[in-house]
């Protein structure tokens, strides 16, 4: 087998904007089935692929691998059809609800000898690998303190799942997965844990706001989202005794990818005055640092790569697991019912 097909399961934000076109970038994936009722959306965004149902999908024997990006709370029940179905699966962030649903994932996809993957795209941020690059070149010294943030400003309460009272909901499973996931790559499993998470604009229905202090030993690692943050600080900070790293902006895939349009260098590493990567050294010398290349595709690349040739597959189904047993633990710590 040369290449695969896939099969996408959803075609709203996460399904049109981000994994269409990531699918359809790698030369090895064809996209061939959509599960949505956005026919037009469908024939205009992903051209060849055939506007279908969950269910035909999952049936088709030519399909090899399911891409769900629905809901959150349909996550495990679908990638749990997909896997008994013999199929490959790849799953939107969060992996599912519950850590224990997690497992029980990955346990079926052991039994059935299928790839079981989740998509944390944040780890090919440009700004986050420039960060990892410096740690582990050891620019840093002893890390300290780190500190990471996603804040924006949108006071206005969308319309969607996400601000509904539904498992999975709220900024803490949407955004605080990607944190989570960006500190446990860096550095493991916290020993302990603190957090505070609450609903701040008028009529919010979930939380929109949180704060978690993951600790390791001596050193602190600080999460934080606000949903009412019209200048934000550095997305970055980390701290240690040979300096400090700093960094300004975002990543621009996300925003290209919302263009209709596939990231390019200039997406990748913006480094003027307020989107840049500052190195400052413990005798008080600064340096700017170039940022590195963001690569979304990357994880796909990886994908077919797992299936095809037998590589280690670019997130394991463990580390998101993982992920979701700190997102429980976060909730338990802020008083939150489980």
């Amino acid at each position: 087998m040369s290449s695969l097909s896939v099969g996408l399961l959803g075609f709203g934000l996460a399904g049109s904007v981000f994994h269409a076109p990531l699918i359809r970038s790698e030369p090895r994936l064809r996209l061939t089935a959509v599960a949505s009722s956005r026919v037009d959306d469908i024939r205009r965004s992903a051209p060849g692929a055939e506007a279908t149902t969950a269910a035909a999908v999952i049936a088709d024997p030519a399909i090899d691998l399911v891409v769900i990006a629905t809901p959150n709370t349909s996550h495990a029940p679908l990638a749990r059809e997909a896997l008994l179905a013999g199929k490959h699966v790849v799953i939107d962030k969060p992996m599912a609800t519950t850590a224990a649903e997690a497992g029980e994932l990955i346990d079926l996809a052991k039994r059935q000898g299928r790839l079981l993957t989740v998509f944390h795209n944040r780890r090919w941020d440009n700004d986050f690998l420039t960060l990892r690059a410096c740690l582990e070149a050891g620019e840093i010294g002893r890390p300290y303190h780190y500190e990471a943030h996603y804040d924006r400003f949108r006071p206005q309460i969308k319309q969607g799942w996400r601000e509904r009272t539904l498992a999975g909901s709220g900024v803490l499973f949407d955004l605080g997965a990607h944190l989570i996931d960006q500190a446990l790559t860096l550095f493991g499993m916290p020993d302990r844990i603190l957090a505070d998470v609450g609903a701040q604009r008028p009529d919010a229905q979930v939380d929109d706001w949180f704060h978690i202090v993951l600790g390791y030993g001596p050193m602190r690692a600080i999460l934080h989202c606000g949903t009412v943050v019209c200048r934000p600080g550095p997305r970055f900070q980390l701290h240690g005794d040979g300096g400090s790293f700093l960094k300004h902006g975002i990543d621009g895939q996300e925003a290209a990818l919302r263009d209709g349009r596939m990231p390019t260098e200039a997406d990748w590493g913006i480094d003027d005055l307020e989107n840049h990567a500052l190195l400052v050294q413990a005798d008080g010398t600064e340096r700017r640092v170039e940022t590195l290349r963001g690569d979304y595709p990357a994880f796909y690349r990886g994908v077919a790569a797992a299936i095809l040739d037998g590589a280690p597959p670019p997130v394991t189904a463990e580390q998101a697991r993982d992920v979701l047993s700190v997102l429980e633990a976060v909730r338990k710590a802020a008083g939150l019912p489980a």
